[in-house]
Order: structure tokens, then sequence, then C-alpha cells
């Protein structure tokens, strides 16, 4: 019988199971005798059989799944070479698979864009953008951001009251490996100067640890404190990841290459650097990790809808030929669009320069982005101090 088959890779967020959700809804609108078959494990589990039939899920379970975060289906960094396309693609046959919708990022665009070319049969493949980093080109953002994105901007404005009431020096590590966009969303609830973030590093920038302790001194002399978002993947002046370099190359990396940066290693050296600078003051670092990333208290409502029309449009684009799914916003709008799976497979966003205020501010111009899509600022009272 045929089918179409999803699944689901890189790392989970608190929509992606909207976007399953919305490729079944589509399937099922589409022809409701074709078996929706769900991979556990990306590719990984299609390769060995490890399948979840999704046809007769209820409404009640799909629209709590849909509410859930993580990957429901489980997921997968595999990268698969030559040997294991042939693999995939000999499952997918056995499936009798008239599509292939993978949920995921610039990695997951990828694999499909190999498997595409490899593939001489009349399977489809279709990407469904997900990503927390916000780095997929084509997109004007990604599912999965917004909520992250929010998650950042209440923590930020959570640490500036905290250390208007107790002085000190606060620095947060957020996820983002090659893009910025995750740590400047912190940025997007901030009104004056003085409010935090008061100094912000992403990897689009090159970041030195002495200019970066001579900046919190001068936020330290005007304020009285400073509070610092700074994402994992910030690089040093030769363009390595600072948490590489100062591992010593001991971290570890995925199968695409990617090196770990979530371990708290930066975070740990960032501490011992601000001891040494300023041995008397309250000074703290805090590695976000993946808690942004799928937090159940923080599910953006638009970042949900958006999730679900992705997926919904992934479902429906895969029975007309391969591509990958974009949210385009036309100044008022935003909506999903089909472009070339070559256009995103493999390919990272950076940053806009407009975005910048300098190396370590964001700019009105990318406050306006982020206001843009982030829910509005809770409306708190303004302390004495």
């Amino acid at each position: 019988m045929p089918s179409i088959v999803i699944a689901q890779g890189g790392g989970p967020t608190a929509v992606i199971n909207q976007t399953l959700c919305g490729a079944i809804t589509a399937a099922r609108r589409h022809d409701p005798s074709l078996r929706i078959l769900g991979a556990r494990y990306g590719v990984r589990g299609l390769t060995a059989g490890d399948v979840v039939d999704l046809s007769d899920i209820g409404d009640a379970d799909l629209l709590r799944l849909g509410h859930t975060p993580n990957s429901a289906l489980g997921s997968t960094r595999d990268k698969p070479d030559p040997k294991a396309c042939e693999a995939i693609l000999a499952a997918l046959e056995r499936l009798e698979a008239r599509a292939f919708v993978y949920i995921g990022g610039n990695d997951t665009a990828g694999t499909l864009e190999l498997l595409r070319r490899h593939s001489s049969g009349p399977c489809a493949f279709v990407h469904a953008p997900k990503t927390i980093d916000n780095d997929l080109v084509e997109n004007d953002h990604v599912p999965g951001f917004i909520s992250a994105a929010t998650f950042v901007a209440n923590a930020f404005v959570s640490m500036d009251l905290d250390f208007r009431a107790m002085p000190g020096i606060y620095v947060a590590i957020v996820m983002g490996r090659h893009a910025g966009f995750l740590t400047a969303a912190a940025s997007a609830w901030q009104r004056t100067p003085d409010d935090a973030p008061h100094l912000v590093y992403t990897p689009e920038k090159p970041f030195s640890v002495r200019q970066f302790l001579d900046d919190v001194a001068a936020v330290q002399d005007r304020l009285g404190r400073c509070i610092v978002s700074m994402s994992e993947g910030v690089q040093d002046e030769d363009g390595r990841p600072l948490a590489e370099a100062l591992a010593a190359g001991a971290l570890e990396r995925d199968a695409h290459g990617n090196v770990q940066l979530t371990g708290g290693d930066l975070g740990i050296e960032i501490q011992k650097a601000l001891k040494s600078r300023f041995p008397k003051a309250r000074a703290r670092v805090d590695t976000l990790g993946y808690l942004p990333r799928g937090y159940l208290g923080v599910i953006d409502a638009t970042d949900r809808k958006e999730a679900f029309a992705a997926g919904e449009f992934a479902a429906q684009s895969a029975f007309l030929g391969s591509g990958s799914v974009v949210l385009h916003h036309d100044g008022l709008h935003t909506e999903p669009r089909i472009v070339p799976l070559s256009h995103v497979a493999g390919k990272t966003r950076h940053m806009p320069e407009a975005f910048f205020a300098g190396s370590n501010a964001v700019s009105d111009e990318g406050r306006r982005y982020f206001g843009r899509l982030l829910p509005r600022r809770p409306d708190i009272f303004t302390p004495f101090v």
C-alpha cells in the first residue's frame, strides 16, 4: 500500500510536533487511504524498519501531540554516506513511499538533497523547516525560534530585575553555533541602554576575552552592574569557536562535523576570567544549554501556528515534487513557500550586518525584527533602583 514517510532530525523544539501534525493532517486530506508512517530516530530508524503507523491517530491525541515539545518520533544527527543512501532509498521503496518529509535544519535539508540526487524512483523528498538557531537561508524566521527566543527574552528581563536589586555581573551562554539570532533575541524587550542585556556577543563578530573584560568593566563603571548575552559559538579572531580553542581540541564532533558546544566549557572559562578581573564582584555565568529550545512553559501561539502550517504545506508539496519549505514574510503576513532543496541544504544564514550596533550590541533594526516576532514585553513595575 502506498505511503508517505515522515521523520524528524536535529535538536527538538517546542513546536516541531506541530509540524508533524500538520503533515499528518494534510496527508489524510490528500488521500484517506494513504499510509502515514513515522520513522523513529530519523533515517536511522528508517533503514532499521523502525516505523510507527500514524494513519489512525485520533484527533484528541493529535491535538495533544502538537502541544507537546520534543521530537515525538525521536531524532538523529546521522549524515548518510552513499552506502547509507542506498539503504535509505531501499527502505523507502519497501514502504512504497510516494514521499519522504523530513523535519529539521540545514543538515537535514542536506540529507534530503543527497537522497534526491541518488534516487531514481518516484519518491519525492521534502524538507520542513525547524531550528531554534533561526539560521536557515531563504526563511524570514524558522519554526521553533520564536518560542526559544521568548524564553531567552524572559530570562534576561528576569536577570535584569535580579541584578538591579543585587548588583553584579551576569553572563548567560545561549545556544547558537554559527548564527547569533537567539543570543541577540535577549535584546528584544530592551527599552533603554540601561536595560539588559548590556553586552551581546555572537559568532558573527570576532571575540576577544581581553576586550570582553574591558567591555564589562566599562558597563560596571556606568551602571554598577553588567548583564551579558553570549553565544556558545563565539569565535576568536582566527574564526575558531572559543570553546574549541579553550578546550585545546578535546571537544567531540557530530556526524556533520559540528563541535559539541553545550558541555559548559565556555561558561567555566568565562567564569574564571571574570573572577580574575573582578575578584570582589558578584559574578555568575549560566549555560542555558538545551533549556530554551523546548521549554513547556514558553510555547508561543504564533510559532505553534506557523509550525503546523509548514508541516501542512510540506505534505501538500510532497505530492508535487521535491523541495524545501521556507517561511516568507511580505511585510504583513508570513506564509510557507517551496524552494529547491539545493537553496537551503548545508547553508547557514547569519545575522545581517544591519542587526548589529558595533561588535557587542544589537541595533534598532535588529530589535525591530525581534519585536515583530516575539510577543509583547511583560508589563512589569519599574524598580526604584
